[in-house]
């Protein structure tokens, strides 16, 4: 336990002097307090707290004595003790709000412990004969150590008896149904499925709790394993894309293009990504492999004219348009028409 935190208008207090005072004033308070206060002189039954008191009162006389003694011209002001007690005042409120923050960490734990950790205290009901184990329904939690398998229900013979998992993960011990427990054996080489659909499931929890950064590095380890995987390049795509890595998931997009060029998907997307970052040339390169991959889509037809209006490409804005009216686009297709038609045409140079 942290001891006292006394200031000077407090230990000034204790020795009954006042400001300024000088080391003489503060040897006479101490003689004078110790005639008052010594346990040989105490009432019967009062030792102990004259005993205490005294102690005090000595500690007290030395740091005034100390504080004599650095100070100029041998006396203590009354602005040098106002300044160290405003100094004293504020440890005391830093010592403080370090103790309620304590108290409150520790009641955390212990609401924590007693959520996930009831059978801390009670001896495991069965063996552990394997000793590594993962989560299936929290795949992010990564290997723990199965410390003990419990068993709740009046009896054998119930069946409402559950059978449960104490795990020590590396965030902290957890109890879960035993049997969403699936082992590891690291005599064996982790497989690459087994690593993809572990981070694809965590990647998606994350997702769909807003944290898309934590969702893509996940992905990246999924990739990892399986850098082909058209699921976890388009999931790492969207992740980044989200996150607001727009780079990042330019580069996923062309890795995706890569495994899966012949869909469409990876080529929009990279589109409306290059769109973002503003590399406007390259969106209508991404939105023309979209198109002809997908010809009867008019919302890439639409999109590949937009952008080549905003390259200032008349006609090949007017042909993506006319080829996006004629699978019933929407009416917006016609004020980007008439934006090209503004255009004024490209001169050809002959020879």
């Amino acid at each position: 336990m942290p001891g006292v935190i006394l200031d000077i208008e407090q230990q000034m207090l204790l020795l009954e002097i006042e400001s300024p005072f000088d080391k003489r004033d503060v040897q006479l308070a101490r003689r004078r307090m110790a005639k008052r206060w010594h346990p040989d002189i105490a009432p019967a039954g009062k030792q102990f707290e004259h005993e205490r008191h005294l102690k005090a009162i000595n500690e007290a006389a030395d740091h005034l004595e100390r504080l004599a003694e650095t100070s100029r011209g041998g006396k203590v002001s009354r602005n040098a003790v106002k300044v160290s007690a405003a100094a004293a005042r504020k440890a005391r409120e830093e010592a403080g709000r370090r103790a309620y923050e304590a108290e409150q960490r520790a009641r955390e734990h212990a609401a924590d412990r007693a959520r996930n950790d009831p059978f801390g205290s009670r001896v495991p009901d069965h063996s552990v004969v394997h000793r590594y184990a993962r989560c299936t329904t929290y795949p992010e939690w990564g290997v723990g150590t199965v410390e003990g398998i419990y068993f709740t229900g009046d009896s054998v013979e119930d069946e409402d008896v559950q059978q449960w998992a104490r795990v020590k993960f590396s965030h902290g011990v957890r109890t879960v149904p035993a049997g969403s427990m699936k082992f590891v054996d690291f005599s064996k080489p982790d497989p690459a499925e087994e690593r993809v659909e572990r981070f694809m499931t965590a990647a998606q929890r994350a997702m769909a709790e807003g944290e898309y950064v934590l969702a893509a590095q996940r992905l990246v380890y999924a990739r990892e394993a399986e850098p082909k995987n058209v699921g976890v390049l388009r999931l790492m795509t969207l992740a980044f894309w989200q996150a607001g890595n727009l780079e990042a998931a330019a580069r996923s997009a062309r890795d995706w293009a890569r495994a899966d060029g012949d869909r469409p998907a990876a080529h929009r997307f990279a589109a409306r990504i290059y769109e973002d970052i503003g590399a406007i040339d390259l969106a209508e390169e991404a939105a023309s492999r979209a198109a002809q991959r997908g010809p009867t889509d008019p919302g890439a037809w639409e999109r590949l004219g937009r952008l080549r209006l905003g390259l200032l490409d008349r006609e090949g804005a007017l042909q993506a348009l006319e080829r996006a009216l004629k699978l019933g686009a929407n009416g917006e297709v016609h004020d980007l028409v008439a934006q090209a038609l503004a255009l004024e045409p490209r001169m050809t140079q002959t020879a």
